[in-house]
């Protein structure tokens, strides 16, 4: 379909043809060619001191980290695919990431007491990409008992001292955000029918994890085997402590205490999760991994127009089948490990039949009380959010990419049995 196609109306169907060779707009070519005019140098001090300029600090706190950024930063220059765009937005990150570490460690040093804080039984959902956890994790975070982390704060979880709201009252990190996701949708307008992210938007502490550099995060934004595999060899439970700091940090400056959260990188981190957050009700969401692979790397290919060099579909599926084992094999492993009081198994034709029951479901195993006025901000969340509000994505794993589901799906059977999960769902 052409790229300057925009789809509209609730469960429209939409098929993007043009996945391996994308049809630019005039918009996407003048963004790609303005990248060309800056280079950028994707090294630790080239990072660091872009951080140190924008934020004026320069104590980032342990300096451990730096081995981290090292390997994520080497692992880009490894990506030959990339863009001078992807690049760019990788650096962006990568200062993004430095520069609120530096707020974060001012933050401490002038505020101890943030140590002190309490997280309250915090309901956290781990769940494959695609598989309802957006959904889940926005549904329950319209009940305002609950705290929960707005994209705009999960990309900037800590304010600059030199920046309060404008005249207007809005936070200047909000409005960046809009801004951004304003330039988003005009350059890829069809990403918000597979996964809208406004400001306003429920998203993962995985962000927050970027503070300490260590987050499964950096794979989507780049093709970076060296940095998965550093990833994976380490244990994850300092940066699990380093994310509870955070959150700690942030209860401080705005409660409640009680957290509700979702990421997929929790699926192979259920025990370093659980040790973190002993008294958190942990939901596990489970989908047709064929379903979630077809949504996945459909989405990857169709924004990879902006960030690669060229779009290699099947390069793309063949990382991403391998990487969702990883995350279903290590789910597998540790499951059971947690408590079955303290956890719940969400499948996603379930949920998808009655959403507000499964959250009843959740609320008892979390001693929530479900009170009228929570449900009707679960309702009111629902109607102003039908699926498919955005149109519905059609997916073809066979033409767009050369997979044959029902050899993916026997390839999963590991998954599929030991969860009961109901193919094609």
């Amino acid at each position: 379909m052409p790229e300057a196609r925009k789809a509209t109306a609730v469960g429209e169907q939409i098929r993007i043809s043009d996945l391996a060779a994308p049809e630019y707009t005039p918009l996407q070519r003048a963004a790609i060619e303005g990248a060309a005019s800056f280079p950028v140098s994707l090294t630790v001090e080239a990072v660091l001191d872009a951080a140190r300029r924008e934020t004026g600090l320069s104590d980032f706190g342990p300096d451990d980290f730096r081995q981290r950024l090292s390997v994520w930063l080497e692992s880009l220059e490894e990506d030959e695919g990339l863009s001078p765009g992807g690049r760019i937005g990788n650096f962006r990150d990568a200062v993004r990431y430095a520069s609120q570490r530096l707020r974060f460690e001012d933050l401490l040093r002038r505020h101890p007491e943030i140590d002190e804080v309490e997280i309250d039984r915090p309901i956290l959902i781990a769940g494959l990409p695609r598989s309802g956890t957006t959904h889940l994790v926005n549904l329950i975070s319209a009940d305002r008992r609950l705290r929960s982390l707005p994209y705009w704060e999960s990309l900037e979880p800590i304010p600059s001292l030199r920046e309060g709201p404008g005249a207007d009252g809005l936070d200047r990190r909000f409005l960046r955000c809009r801004e951004a996701w304003e330039r988003t949708e005009r350059l890829t307008p069809l990403l918000k029918a597979m996964h809208p992210m406004p400001p306003d938007h429920v998203h993962e502490e995985i962000e927050l994890q970027g503070l300490d550099f260590s987050t499964y995060v950096f794979e989507w934004k780049a093709r970076i085997p060296r940095w998965r595999d550093y990833y994976l060899a380490h244990d994850q439970r300092p940066h699990y402590a380093y994310l509870k700091r955070v959150l700690k940090a942030l209860t401080w400056m705005r409660g409640p205490s009680r957290w509700i959260l979702k990421s997929p990188q929790h699926l192979e981190q259920l025990v370093p999760l659980y040790e973190t957050f002993p008294d958190a009700t942990i939901v596990v969401t489970h989908r047709d991994p064929v379903s979630v692979i077809a949504s996945n790397v459909t989405m990857l290919a169709y924004g990879a127009r902006m960030g690669r060099s060229s779009v290699d579909p099947p390069a793309i599926a063949s990382y991403w089948i391998d990487r969702i084992e990883r995350l279903l094999r290590a789910c597998v492993r540790d499951r059971d490990r947690i408590p079955r009081e303290r956890s719940l198994d969400c499948r996603f034709h379930e949920f998808m039949a009655d959403d507000v029951a499964m959250v009843e479901r959740i609320y008892r195993l979390a001693d929530l009380e479900m009170t009228p006025g929570a449900r009707r901000a679960l309702d009111d969340y629902m109607a102003a959010n039908p699926r498919g509000k955005h149109g519905r994505i059609v997916y073809d794993l066979k033409a767009d990419f050369g997979v044959d589901p029902d050899e993916l799906r026997e390839r999963f059977g590991f998954y599929v049995e030991r969860f009961g999960v109901r193919p094609g769902a």
